[in-house]
């Protein structure tokens, strides 16, 4: 978190995916497999590409866009124009660092039936975590979704939504064990965590390996390899800091004064949620 100091796709339609096809795809977990499998079938039906999948992308403010862009950018192979940018009032949505990013879509206008339904974290995550108009579109989604999805503290919204209750989840470390437990979600200190249709993955960086990861179920490995490749993605970071454990304490108490508000401010939003 960067701070300043088996159901058939078809051919692609705009009404795209039905309601029942949504759920069918994920019941019991399989919507990996189902979307992968319908998406070879029609391509080999038709002799081309798969259809597009239908992405919708929340923003907020203070969000983090990185949270945004990453998995934004490994998507878009797999959906393009249908990636939804998604945010309570169309218009520029600034990220906790000032950057804007465009929402496309409010919550009436965007689809009801999606493939990913996808929230980034951020700064403005406790505030969001108490925002009853977005925690409703997001249980509205999540119903008809075949995946529901998350990167950062993102987590915690899906969990104040009451989306992740039973399921293992991660999310920030700064957050990760104190705040979704409280929300009835197992925390796993993991970079993605994949539990039925839920995919949850850690802070901000780990949104480019989530996407490769939901990108490998939605279509195939290798289609997953290839955005890798164009994207250059070949991590080798000057120093070996990612993790509390690999950064020493110092470093770690650091980087917790740094994001002591955001900590402190999802975990009071957590518990007045449980109270």
């Amino acid at each position: 978190m960067d701070r300043r100091a088996g159901p058939t796709l078809g051919p692609a339609d705009e009404a795209g995916p039905n309601r029942r096809d949504l759920a069918g795809l994920a019941a019991g977990g399989l919507a990996a497999a189902g979307l992968a499998a319908s998406g070879r079938a029609a391509a080999g039906r038709e002799g081309s590409r798969p259809p597009p999948l239908r992405v919708a992308m929340l923003l907020f403010p203070g969000m983090t866009a990185l949270d945004v862009v990453g998995p934004q950018n490994l998507l878009s192979g797999l959906a393009g124009p249908r990636i939804h940018l998604v945010a309570e009032h169309r218009g520029p949505v600034t990220s906790d660092t000032g950057l804007a990013i465009v929402a496309t879509a409010d919550f009436t206008s965007c689809p009801r039936d999606l493939h990913v339904l996808f929230v980034p974290g951020g700064d403005g995550t406790p505030g969001q975590m108490r925002n009853e108009t977005l925690l409703a579109f997001l249980r509205d989604r999540a119903e008809r979704a075949a995946w529901v999805t998350s990167v950062c503290t993102g987590s915690l919204i899906l969990g104040a939504a009451g989306l992740l209750t039973g399921y293992r989840a991660t999310s920030h470390w700064c957050v990760r064990d104190s705040v979704l437990p409280l929300f009835g979600a197992i925390p796993v200190e993991a970079r993605v965590v994949f539990d039925r249709n839920r995919c949850t993955a850690a802070g901000v960086s780990a949104g480019l390996d989530f996407a490769l990861a939901l990108a490998a179920r939605l279509r195939d490995p290798d289609h997953a390899r290839t955005s890798q490749l164009v994207a250059e993605y070949a991590p080798s970071p000057p120093f070996d800091a990612g993790t509390p454990h690999a950064a020493g304490p110092a470093i770690t108490r650091a980087a917790n004064a740094i994001l002591e508000d955001l900590a402190r401010g999802s975990l009071a939003a957590a518990r007045a949620r449980r109270d």
